[in-house]
């Protein structure tokens, strides 16, 4: 334990003139949890026995694949001159379907430490998230991190850093996460530099929920960020939202494991358990009061996150509906910005239409669905909302490609967003190409130094949510990293494409594509479906249309009985009687079978436009 650590820090009784409150915000692969591990050990909370690599990130998938999913808040002690203060410490994720976890965690704190890679430099979602501190007014500390690797240029990137925030290139820190370097000097600087909570303490009381888990044996677990007044146990709580009252079982601080205390004062960071089962009733961005003196004004919560990607997520076994109902309440106390409501589809039968963030975010939750609620899913393609204007002016939403309308229509509106890529100047002409053909739209290109560009571009969010990140990353060698936002709607040509079963619609299978790819799309799906479905006793068309208009066709032929392995020898009549007496039971077959599409044909179709869908932005 480091000699400056103290163990205990009573939380009832710290001061807000002690309280520092920061986050660390960088780009994926940048060295946040290894950074939070260190600091965790040089502050003494975890002793080098219970240590372990990515100590705050609890998930068995962030484990696995190195990046953290949820932010997680700890509360650390630290010496100063004598002086014991508390930090709290919150490590978020970095990357940018996990933009809403970081803005929250920015507004439960003062300060924000800005880590950059010693060896690769500014990327797209450090200015993303540098950007959003400085939005919430936060006091930022630049980091460079990495210094101890062969490849590490510190100078040239504490140079791009300071030109970046304004500033001295001497003030940039260095830091090794892995080996410790200058841990403790960046803890000096945050107790220097981060302005301490302000708030009255005798006013009534008012804790911001910024975060919230699911426990099978305590119930709902809620994070709060105090602002006014204080919190004590055995206290009655009110939510100001829903008026719901709860008694205060427990109160305490994470250190990094729960840790009960006598109550949080202001400005601290910690969890309240009511006992409270129901998960509707811890909401994010709400505010907690007091029964006995409640707070008559409630805090400004957080802005809605807007799903940009929609996918219909369907249980196999439609018995595990209910299953489904409930796993999505829980997680949806976990992850936010997590949007669902029911739905019906005639192939696939009861599910949710789901809203995520990116396609990452989708296959991380399609994942935990499956692994913490023992559920097995199938997700439909994802899609983007359209808004769809007919010729006599009504205004139609379209999430899911079965509801686009049949009919004229006027004007098809799209939504775009608004793309920052980052990457050595050498690539640009191979990115400007890549961004051509998916129909963007330059805004301005920038050099940030020597070698490396920023180019903006405008591009339909329906282009970029399939394969661009991967196209991306392999023109450019891995170099390029990507962000984009929100940038409103856009008219677009284009049109659904409907696949066809013997005549027969199958909405599953539906898509809306700008009309200079719909050909393409149409040969894709009937050629899948074709190797998918299996031979029925008689021939099956398989035939992807626009409207009345067939685009693309393919057949499973029928699968034959040798009517003729009886007739050796013989008149050829007697051999074209037998044929067209199975010819004319092939076609009264046709016309009262039906095909039936096995659920695994549904699952490789649908799950193979992105055989790696969460692997696009993950790296």
């Amino acid at each position: 334990m480091s000699p400056r650590a103290k163990t205990k820090l009573e939380p009832s009784k710290t001061p807000p003139g002690q309280l520092r409150n920061f986050c660390i915000i960088a780009h994926i692969d940048h060295g946040k949890s290894t950074l939070a591990d260190r600091m965790l050990q040089l502050t003494g909370v975890v002793d080098d026995r219970s240590m372990r690599a990515q100590y705050l990130d609890r998930m068995d998938i962030e484990r696995e694949r190195g990046i953290t999913i949820k932010s997680q808040a700890v509360r650390m002690p630290w010496d100063v001159g004598g002086e014991i203060f508390a930090l709290n410490m919150i490590d978020t994720p970095g990357h940018v379907d996990f933009t809403y976890e970081v803005s929250r965690s920015l507004a439960a704190c003062e300060g924000a430490v800005l880590l950059v890679d010693a060896a690769q430099g500014i990327e797209a979602q450090t200015l993303a998230n540098l950007y959003l501190a400085m939005e919430n007014n936060l006091t930022i500390i630049p980091v460079l991190n990495k210094i101890d690797l062969p490849a590490a240029q510190p100078d040239k990137y504490a140079e791009e850093l300071a030109n970046l925030i304004g500033g001295d290139p001497a003030d940039c820190l260095r830091v090794s996460g892995k080996t410790g370097i200058g841990v403790g000097e960046l803890l000096d600087k945050i107790v220097a530099t981060v302005p301490a909570p302000t708030g009255n303490p005798n006013a009534p009381a008012r804790a911001m929920i910024f975060d919230s888990v699911y426990d099978s044996y305590r119930g709902v677990v809620t994070y709060v960020r105090m602002i006014d007044g204080s919190l004590s146990p055995r206290e009655k709580i009110q939510m100001m939202s829903t008026r719901a009252l709860h008694e205060l079982l427990e109160i305490g601080v994470s250190s990094p494991e729960p840790e009960p205390t006598q109550g949080l004062g202001v400005g601290e960071v910690g969890y309240l358990i009511t006992g409270v089962k129901d998960v509707r009733q811890s909401k994010v961005g709400d505010t907690v009061t007091t029964f006995n003196k409640p707070a008559t004004e409630a805090l400004i919560g957080y802005s809605e996150p807007l799903p940009m990607v929609f996918s219909g997520v369907y249980p196999i076994d439609g018995s595990d509906y209910p299953d489904l109902r409930e796993a999505l309440d829980k997680l949806k106390l976990s992850d936010a910005a997590l949007v669902y409501e029911p739905e019906t589809s005639v192939a696939l039968g009861f599910g949710f239409r789901c809203g995520f963030l990116g396609l990452l975010h989708l296959e991380i939750v399609t994942e935990r669905l499956e692994r913490e609620f023992g559920l097995e899913l199938i997700a439909t393609a994802p899609s983007v909302v359209y808004e769809v204007t007919m010729d006599d002016g009504k205004e139609i939403t379209v999430t899911n490609p079965s509801e686009f309308p049949g009919g004229k229509i006027r004007k098809v509106l799209e939504p775009m967003v608004r793309s920052t890529i980052l990457a050595p100047k050498d690539y640009v002409g191979t990115i400007m190409d890549l961004c051509q053909t998916r129909r963007g739209v330059m805004i301005d290109m920038q050099y940030l130094g020597e070698d490396r560009v920023q180019l903006r571009y405008t591009l339909p969010l329906a282009e970029i949510v399939f394969d661009f990140f991967d196209q991306l990353k392999s023109k450019t060698q891995g170099y390029a990293s990507l962000d984009y936002e929100e940038a409103g709607l856009a008219e677009g040509d284009l049109v659904k494409v409907d696949l066809l079963l013997q005549g027969e619609q199958v909405d599953a299978f539906s898509a809306i594509v700008h009309k200079d790819k719909a050909y393409a799309y149409g040969v894709m799906i009937t050629g899948k479906l074709r190797e998918l479905i299996p031979r029925q006793q008689f021939e099956v068309p398989i035939q992807a249309a626009i409207g009345a208009r067939i685009i693309a066709r393919e057949s499973i032929r029928a699968v034959r009985k040798d009517v003729l392995a009886k007739c050796y020898g013989g008149d050829i009549s007697r051999k074209r009687k037998l044929l067209e007496k199975q010819k004319e039971g092939k076609k009264r077959m046709k016309m009262v079978g039906r095909v039936e599409v096995p659920q695994e044909a549904f699952i490789a179709a649908l799950s193979s436009d992105g055989e790696k869908k969460g692997e696009k932005k993950s790296k």
